[in-house]
């Protein structure tokens, strides 16, 4: 491609950590991007079936317009967008590289290449790269410019001050009443034990009768940032601010970046009880239900497992189980504990070595 401008597309859709992870790929490229939004239609599942590329699935309307020049790379993440990038590919004349982050449902050999993570069960194969966390790209400017905006808000809160990161529904993980209600016990009863206040985001998955279940249960100083009323999401001058973190465990983007700030990270479990999951009500709606036959009946390739990288990160050091038997221990070493540093970059060698793979797609030696 020689020394002309490189034009890179990233598709974005209604999932913000697949969001944040194409964007910080394309970030660390250095070729600068266009966001192109893509909205789905509520039947777009029915386009899996016909493992072609087209646009059927989505709302042109709704969605950026796609028309040429077209790129030289596009970079995708989630089914709905698959069908964009092959469409966007034969469009090109077969000349655009395909870069998806995750699982992709089409076959592996489509894209050029694929990155990845534990919970997925891919192939070593050598358009598949294997990460241990989701992509992010935390600069220290942002996060302390993100901290800086909030901190007169928060200024009257006694430290440490524990993020408590709230995601929600996602494949057999879900967020009842009754975990929100425990989830906000155990936050509430480990900033008191560390003499400590909140700082409390949810997020578009929180079930709205959990969020309210968990904020009946704090009693401990807290901000308190609801998505469902809109407003500045404070989750980035979070990640600069807290001095720890507890982090529902069903997102896989939450974590990773939790986990780069290098400060003591609770991870609270949302999977049910041991037992026979069908006498439980909630896993018969449709998303535990249908995620838990894929699971069973589906490909190797298309099952999910999220408790590959929980247990990967307490195993290493990085993360400990939220539990009630642990609250009192770790309030007093929270407490003993000095303040959090002030923000710094969050070192990522998986997204350096992802923009290296690229790189080598589009200027191959």
């Amino acid at each position: 491609m020689g020394a002309r401008i490189i034009e890179v597309w990233c598709l974005l859709g209604r999932k913000a950590g697949d969001n944040t992870q194409v964007l910080a790929l394309a970030e660390e490229l250095g070729y600068g991007y266009r966001r192109k939004y893509v909205c789905a239609r509520p039947w777009e599942l029915l386009v899996h079936l016909r493992r072609a590329p087209t646009l059927a699935g989505i709302d042109r309307v709704a969605s950026s317009a796609l028309t040429p020049p077209w790129p030289d790379l596009v970079i995708s993440a989630g089914r709905r967008n698959e069908p964009v990038a092959r469409w966007l590919r034969q469009r090109s004349g077969g000349r655009c590289r395909l870069v998806h982050i995750g699982r992709p449902w089409a076959p592996l050999e489509v894209w050029d290449l694929v990155v990845t993570t534990p919970q997925y069960f891919l192939p070593r194969q050598p358009n598949v790269l294997h990460n241990t966390l989701p992509l992010h790209r935390l600069a220290a400017d942002e996060l302390a410019a993100a901290a800086a905006s909030l901190e007169s808000a928060v200024a009257h809160l006694p430290r440490p001050r524990i993020a408590l990161l709230v995601g929600g529904d996602s494949g057999r993980f879900v967020m009842t009443p009754a975990k929100g209600e425990r989830l906000g016990a155990l936050a509430n009863s480990l900033a008191r034990a560390a003499g400590g206040s909140l700082l409390v985001s949810d997020s578009a998955r929180t079930p709205a009768l959990a969020g309210d279940a968990l904020r009946r249960q704090l009693s401990a100083p807290h901000y308190d940032y609801r998505w469902a009323d809109g407003g500045d999401n404070p989750y980035r001058a979070f990640l600069g601010l807290a001095d720890a973190f507890v982090v529902t465990g069903e997102s896989m983007s939450m974590l990773g970046e939790a986990a780069a700030m290098a400060r003591p990270l609770f991870i609270f479990d949302l999977d049910d009880p041991s037992g026979p999951w069908w006498r439980l009500p909630h896993n018969h709606r449709y998303k535990p239900l249908s995620h838990r036959l894929a699971m069973r009946l589906g490909p190797a390739r298309m099952r999910r497992d999220i408790g590959r990288i929980q247990n990967a990160l307490v195993a290493r050091g990085a993360a400990s189980w939220l539990q009630p038997q642990m609250i009192e221990s770790a309030g007093t070493a929270l407490r003993a504990s000095p303040p959090a540093p002030p923000c710094r970059a969050a070192t990522n060698a998986e997204l350096q070595a992802a923009a290296q793979a690229v790189r080598r797609l589009l200027t191959p030696d």
